[in-house]
């Protein structure tokens, strides 16, 4: 792409204060760099993905109000992480993390199984703790 063709639409990125870097030639054809605010099309699938992560993250939380599962979705689904990275962060198998996640095993957790998981939302134990998704 030609550096006078980056694109600068607003969007996502514009109103949290962010660029992008992309590659570009400029008119000796020499390879460069040069941010942009980014384009319409790619604003709008990042704010379909970003309403899309928002509609997980309400979903995550009626689901911990409700008792379904433990306060671990809610965070890990606002942390935008799954099952496999939560469990490489906490140094666990994924099928331990999804047993971790049903409500009653989530109750039996020491507080240092609990620590890790805090560690890893940034979170302290308490805050994980007593989420009741409400």
């Amino acid at each position: 792409m030609k550096k006078q063709d980056i694109p600068q639409d607003k969007g996502s990125l514009t109103s949290a204060n962010m660029t992008e870097v992309l590659y570009v030639t400029d008119e000796n054809n020499n390879y460069g760099t040069a941010k942009s605010s980014g384009w319409d099309i790619k604003n709008a699938v990042l704010d379909e993905s970003m309403e899309l992560i928002s509609e997980r993250v309400d979903e995550a939380k009626r689901n911990v109000a409700n008792n379904i599962v433990s306060p671990i979705i809610y965070f890990m689904e606002l942390n935008k992480m799954d099952f496999q990275v939560l469990a490489a962060y906490v140094d666990k198998w994924q099928w331990t993390v999804k047993r971790h996640a049903k409500p009653s095993v989530f109750k039996k957790l020491s507080d240092s199984t609990l620590k890790k998981y805090a560690d890893a939302f940034g979170i302290s134990v308490d805050e994980l703790k007593n989420f009741d998704g409400k």
